[in-house]
This record gives C-alpha cells, structure tokens and sequence, in this order.
C-alpha cells in the first residue's frame, strides 16, 4: 500500500470544535421511578450528551446493543422535534454522542444499530466508519417501512436503513442470534406420515467432493431394492457410518416409494432459527402504520408521535443482538419504544430523552409495561404479563458557576455529598463513601483513595490523616484552599484546588447541547412544575460529615 495514502474522512464546518460535555451526576427522582426496587433499568431525562458523559465512566464497554432513531434532517416539521438542520448542524450533532456510545459497547460483544433515511445515511455511513473503523461495519439492513405504493413523489419512499457496526467483526458472527421462522417459512416444514417428532423437510445428501475422504464414495441401496451411487464431481455428505446411523434413526427418507435418491430428514424443532439477511420486509418486522396504531392505542391520535417505530423491528434487532439479562440502551428514546421491547423481551435497559415526552410519554408507558396492561406490540408474542421496575433519574446542575465578578466557583446549590460525587466524577474517581473512614470518599485503585471538602486544608489535618492512613495507601486531596506548606508533608497525600483543578477539563454552565441547534423541542407545562431534588441547599455546608442514611422518598445520587 501507498505510505502517502490517508483515510477517507468526511470534513464539514465545525467538525474540528472540540466538544467537552461535563461528566456530571445522575440524581434518582424516587417519586417517578416505578416497580420493583432492585432494577437496573434506568430512565433518564436529561440532554443526551450530558447523560451518556454521565454514564460513560461506569457504563464503558458494557453495553451490549445500543439502537438510536436519531432525528433524520429531513426538513419535515415535527411536533417533538424539529428536524430539519442542516448537514453540518446535523453532523455536529452526531459525532460526539457516537463517540460515546461507540465506547459505551461491550468490547467483543457490543453492537451499534442506527436508524437513518436516505437523506443521511451516505454521510452517516462515512462518519461511522472514521469513529468505529471501516472493518467493523456489519450490514446495512434496509427495512420495508411502507407497503402501500403512493404517487406524489418521482419514486415511491418505502424504505429506511438500519446500519450496523461491532466491536468486533468476527466475535459477532459467532454470539448474533439467528431469527425465527414466520409462520409462512415454516410452512415448509410438513408431517405427511404424522412423524411424533412433528414437521420435517428434506435435505440434499450430495455435496462436492472436492476436499471428499474415501468413506463419501459408498452404494445406497434402497427400501425397493434401487442402487445410488453419487454422480461424477460429488459426494455423500454424510461418511458411511453416519448415514447408517441416521438410517437406524429413520432420519433417511427414499420418497413415497421408497425408491427415490436418499435425502436427510431435518424436523423444524432442530433448527434454532435463520441467519438474519439484510432485506426486512414488514410482514416480518412491521412498518409505519402498524407502528402508528400502537401509538394511538397507547396515547390517543392527538398526543401520537409522527414516525415512530414498530415493536416488532425494535424486536428484531434486540433478538439478533443479546441475550437475556444484557444491557440495551437508547439515546434517542422519543417515545419509549425501545425501553418497552427490551423490557418485554427481558433485557436490562437505559434509555435517555430530553424532551418533555420523557414524561408524558415513556414514564406512563414504561408504567403500564411493568403492570402487564400493555398488551399491544410484541406483548402477546412474548407472553408479556408484567414485572420489573425502572428508576427515574435526572442529572446534578452544573458542578461550576460564574459569579457576578465573572469568575468560576463551586455552585451554592451543591452540598458536601453532591460536591464528594462530582469531583470524583471529573477525577476519575469511584464514588463510594467509606461508612467509618471521612476521607475515603472513592477510589480510582485498591489503595488510591479521594477526598473533598469545602473546608480549608492545614497541615495539622494532612498529619491526622497521614496518622490513619496504611503504608500502601495514598490520597487525593479536593479542597476550596489549603496551606502552601501542606504540599510538602508527604507524597502520599497530593492536595488539589477546586475549582483550578477542573477548569478547562470540560464545559460548565452548559445545561444542554441540542438547544443551539433546535434539535428538540421542549414545552413547559406551567402545571407539573419542575423536580427539585433534596440536594439543593441554600448553601454550601461548612465541612465534610459522615453521610446519613437517606430518606428514601428523597432524591439519590446513582453515582
């Protein structure tokens, strides 16, 4: 290969602005999470960049299937979003949710499923391809979405892609499932001499026989006597032995004669499925109006999404992706569609959105999903009668403000826990408070600890800790001020000034990053006024404390 030879990128204004999303917290809103109380499965209202940031550090490479129906760039008005950008603002949109969701996914296992119409699939297709690499493109799956003709347009739109990128290629080839038989494809299967072991086709017992052993080369005699031999340039497929095994068995049939070339017997309760293809008709997996009758039966004509999705397609994918008990997640999850399958389907799931039908769609979905009154969809299919839960979260305001001098400090809403879990967020940090032990907050290693409070750092409390502390053990010190000589006690203890430390990390005061772009459309309702959750103070508390259990009709920290 040519060494001046350079990667086909997609270039477009704006690719090059750096995107720092702050890795906030994620807040339980107790009042809005439903079912059983040990789920994993989480509901998240909040932008989605901000939350998939927030998820990343604890979720990389988790992630089994992750499926987005991001917004298309069509230039159709819709009533939740306004989709309408163009490429740049589109692609701007795109690049830094990939980014994360691509790390987001199981390192062998994981699987990238997108939505996307003609419009964008050339330019989404050579953006995958630089942020996940060429070599683990998988398919690209076209889905029949209409299947009446309609003659306003030159040609007829009756399809939309549903791209498909691995971790990796070859492991995925391996675990993807096959899919089920229609009840048309196991037509095929019959039972004319009422077989116990149920329907049965035939299979061709010749094969090439080019890599042929000699126990391939044998007579066949027949139930009436007749010889077979294979013909020139083939084989049995089975070895001599086999085939008189698979005779004992009756699992060779000769035709209704008993006279015609062998054939093996294959019963329809053998086979585990088909290999999945690329063409998705919608008799197998549905198409729009299908999808759009589960709406109105879920939330009437007037408060319907306009291009939502099937659960049969939303099936699909899932099926061919995980297993049971694997993670699912959706970034875009407009009306809980893919929550709701997964759900059903029994796989844990995330799901994110942003817009207000976070709450007056998916909440009172996922509600009656766990009830078992959802029978709609894929219900039936399943054998769907409720279960499970789900936690209902949003994310912790900004961790830094501007004061009115224009310079950044701590947020005043921020008490000493919310602070704790944030710094050890933007530190890298597990936050996970010690019951016993004040200054270890969180952990980055076994024995590499972090601690953070608002109080000022002198060197009598860096030798109280020095004190407790084990020989292998060193600290992280967070702090709003600290003594000059501190530094110099011992290089186990490194000390930190909030908020030096973390300025320039990343963006604060930044609420959302589809706003600017008009992407979502959020309507207030005057009311359902907003959550405030129990993290909110008036101000700062003045020094750290053992963490209380919490009420647990309060608010929690996930992490």
């Amino acid at each position: 290969m040519n060494s001046n030879y350079k990667k086909l990128e997609l270039g477009w204004p704006g690719k090059d602005l750096e995107v720092k999303p702050e890795p906030r917290v994620l807040i339980e809103d107790p009042t809005k999470s439903y079912g059983e109380t040990n789920t994993e499965n989480m509901l998240i209202h909040a932008d989605n960049l901000l939350a998939l940031k927030a998820l990343e550090q604890n979720f990389a490479g988790k992630i089994k299937c992750i499926y987005i129906d991001p917004p298309y760039n069509t230039g159709s008005a819709f009533e939740h979003y306004d989709d309408g950008l163009e490429h740049s603002m589109w692609l701007n949109l795109m690049k830094p949710r990939l980014q994360i969701l691509w790390n987001l996914l199981h390192p062998t296992d994981g699987s990238l499923w997108i939505s996307i119409d003609d419009k964008e699939m050339p330019y989404l297709r050579v953006l995958l391809d630089e942020i996940c690499s060429r070599a683990k493109f998988i398919a690209s799956n076209v889905w029949q979405k209409r299947y009446s003709r309609e003659n306003r347009e030159a040609i007829g739109d009756v399809h939309e892609y549903i791209l498909v990128y691995a971790k990796d290629r070859n492991k995925f080839k391996e675990i993807r499932n096959k899919i089920s038989f229609t009840k048309e494809q196991a037509k095929v299967y019959k039972n004319p001499n009422n077989d116990p072991k149920g329907p049965w086709r035939t299979i061709p017992i010749t094969a090439q026989s080019g890599h042929a052993t000699p126990s391939q080369f044998y007579e066949i005699t027949t139930p009436s006597g007749k010889i077979y031999t294979p013909s020139e340039g083939r084989c049995w497929a089975l070895s001599e032995k086999t085939f008189k095994q698979f005779l004992g068995e009756g699992r060779i049939y000769f035709g209704k004669k008993g006279d015609s070339q062998p054939n093996v017997i294959r019963y329809l309760s053998e086979v585990e499925g088909m290999t999945p293809w690329t063409w998705w008709p919608s008799e197998e997996v549905g198409h729009t109006d299908e999808s759009k009758k589960e709406q109105h039966s879920l939330f009437g004509k007037e408060n319907s999404f306009d291009t939502p999705k099937p659960e049969r397609l939303i099936q699909r994918i899932i099926q061919i992706a995980t297993n049971e008990g694997d993670f699912v997640l959706d970034s875009f999850l407009g009306s809980g569609t893919t929550a709701a399958v997964a759900h059903k389907m029994g796989r844990k799931w995330i799901g994110i959105e942003l817009g207000e039908h976070c709450n007056t769609h998916c909440l009172p979905r996922l509600k009656v999903v766990c009830d078992g009154t959802d029978q709609g969809g894929i219900s039936k299919a399943q054998a769907w009668k409720g279960g499970g839960g789900f936690k209902f979260y949003g994310l912790a305001p900004s961790l830094l403000n501007k004061d009115k001098y224009n310079q950044w400090v701590i947020n005043p809403n921020y008490n000493v826990q919310l602070l704790a879990a944030a710094m050890a967020r933007h530190e890298g940090f597990t936050y996970c408070p010690s019951e016993t032990v004040v200054w270890k907050q969180g952990f980055a290693t076994e024995h590499h600890y972090i601690f953070t409070t608002t109080n000022t750092i002198t060197p009598d409390v860096v030798e109280q800790i020095l004190s407790e502390m084990k020989p292998e053990e060193s600290l992280l010190i967070c702090c709003v001020a600290f003594k000059a000589e501190c530094d110099e006690i011992s290089t186990r203890i490194e000390i930190r000034k909030i908020p030096d430390v973390i300025l320039g990390k990343c963006e604060f005061g930044k609420e959302d990053y589809c706003t600017e772009t008009n992407i979502i459309n959020m309507p207030v309702d005057p009311d359902q006024p907003a959550f405030v959750p129990s993290y909110v103070s008036p101000e700062i508390k003045p020094s750290p404390a053992k963490i209380k259990k919490e009420d647990p009709t309060q608010s929690k920290l996930l992490f």
